[in-house]
């Protein structure tokens, strides 16, 4: 609409301009004086103007016509196709006008335009492999997704074109949310041309999105090859597809294979807690704890996690509570001032009902990052020492709203899993997983700080109560936040 209004705008200046122009030479004085053969000829300055023009275009019809006269003689020399390139050569000039103009058009976002100067080009030059990419990505930009795929399909013929169609094609379905049909575009795509990043990268996507692991595993070894991953973003994503199959042979039980791509995962990436918890199990299961043992110490160094604690404690189920301590002292003794060691002793000690010794392990961790479970962790302490139920009930009180501390967060998209996935179940996106503190959230809950007088009162209303606390060791802090409910409820 405002292209066509600007069109308008400049032929009525045009049109006015002239008018003004033969009005001021129609007026003016003077003119041009030409004498030839005895004979003279006076111009007024509108005539002296036509006639410029008149020239002007009898010089350019001249050249024209020269050109011709000279491919027609070259034709009468034996040149058979020197009359057919003279009009060739005017028809591609036109032709490549119309597709620069037609790609410019693109580049502004004018979609009918660029479509309406693709198809002046490929009238005019015959090559449809330059201008159908032009008339699909025209049709994408007006809106109109039919047009753009039929032209994505006639691009399937040509073999110096079929991967442009594909991807096209691919990025059609893919945005129809068709994740099927373009995993195997994306297979076509990645057959064409294996070195394509874009193409890599989206099938790789797809293949995890679609649980297909030995598939995006090959996937991600030519990507390795190609030189488009480093190698040691490859060991580490090519871990947690191993860790994928394991979980699916887990689910098919097949023991024994499991085991194998449960190890093979913690081979490929050491600190990748869920691998080295399935891995820790597989050796529990083959009679080999000094391997589950050593498995766990490793990724523990890497990043203390209460499922490596859970698991730990799985290697020796039986085991009193001193020699459980004296285990997990070990485990923890090369990360002593980590939350996650200072909270799983002071759980332990609590087991053990030992409350000074829990007090003692947990340190100040309440004061400086006070989250739900370590909260929780002092009331138990506050109860098992005999503390007044208000002391108890305080700490129940300021657990309700503190940070749930370390969670699975997607990197990408920032939303909170409740356990490990390879794939973010929000924004597709693979290997996007971290164990972190996510940011404190901006809105206002019910268990906000605002009710907790109303919490704190309900529970003095129940003073004779009997209240008990479990002091159960809970390695996450999802328990804890359990804990903290069944203490509110009460």
């Amino acid at each position: 609409m405002l292209w066509s209004l600007t069109k308008i705008v400049v032929f009525v200046a045009a049109i006015a301009g002239l008018t003004l122009g033969a009005g001021y030479l129609m007026e003016s004085d003077g003119g041009i004086r030409i004498e030839t053969g005895g004979v003279e000829y006076t111009l007024t300055p509108l005539m002296s103007a036509i006639a410029l023009v008149v020239l002007v275009v009898g010089l350019w019809i001249l050249l024209k016509l020269a050109s011709l006269t000279v491919a027609v003689l070259k034709f009468l020399n034996g040149d058979e196709t020197a009359i057919s390139r003279y009009f060739d050569r005017n028809r591609e000039r036109r032709g490549y006008q119309a597709l620069t103009e037609g790609m410019m058009a693109l580049a502004s976002g004018e979609g009918r335009v660029a479509m309406d100067k693709a198809r002046r080009a490929e009238r005019l030059l015959k090559k449809p492999e330059l201008t159908n990419l032009i008339t699909a990505q025209a049709a994408e930009v007006s809106g109109d997704r039919r047009k753009a795929e039929e032209v994505y399909k006639r691009l399937l013929e040509d073999d110096t074109t079929r991967f442009v169609g594909v991807r096209g094609l691919m990025k059609q379905k893919l945005d129809a949310g068709k994740t099927d049909v373009a995993l195997k575009l994306a297979e076509t795509a990645f057959a064409l041309k294996p070195r394509h990043v874009e193409t890599q990268d989206t099938l790789l996507r797809l293949q995890a999105t679609q649980k297909d692991w030995s598939g995006a595993r090959a996937t991600l070894k030519t990507k390795l090859k190609h030189g488009g991953l480093p190698r040691d973003v490859h060991r580490r994503r090519d871990a947690v597809l191993a860790l994928s199959e394991a979980k699916v042979l887990v689910d098919e039980d097949s023991s024994i294979d499991m085991r194998e791509a449960a190890i093979e995962a913690n081979r490929l990436s050491p600190d990748l807690i869920p691998a080295a918890v399935l891995a820790a199990k597989s050796y529990v299961e083959d009679g080999k704890p000094k391997y589950a043992t050593r498995v766990i110490k490793k990724a523990w160094d890497a990043q203390p996690h209460p499922d490596l604690a859970a698991a730990f404690a799985e290697i020796e189920p039986n085991e009193t509570s001193a020699a459980r301590i004296k285990r997990f002292s070990a485990l923890v003794k090369s990360t002593p001032s980590h939350a996650e060691s200072k909270m799983a002793l002071a759980e332990l000690h609590i087991a053990a009902e030992d409350f000074p010794a829990a007090r003692r392990a947990l340190g100040d961790l309440y004061e400086t990052d006070p989250t739900a479970r370590n909260l929780t962790i002092m009331a138990a302490i506050e109860r098992g020492e005999g503390a007044d139920d208000a002391v108890v009930k305080g700490w129940l009180a300021k657990a309700l709203t503190a940070s749930r501390g370390p969670q699975w967060v997607c990197d990408a998209c920032q939303v909170i899993l409740p356990e490990w996935a390879p794939v973010c179940e929000n924004c597709q996106g693979f290997d996007v997983l971290s164990w972190k503190t996510p940011p404190a959230s901006e809105g206002t809950s019910a268990t906000g700080a605002e009710m907790l007088p109303l919490i704190v009162g309900a529970l003095e209303n129940h003073e004779d109560d009997d209240v008990q606390v479990d002091v159960t060791p809970k390695p996450d802090a999802e328990n804890s936040e359990d804990l903290v409910t069944d203490e509110a409820s009460k």
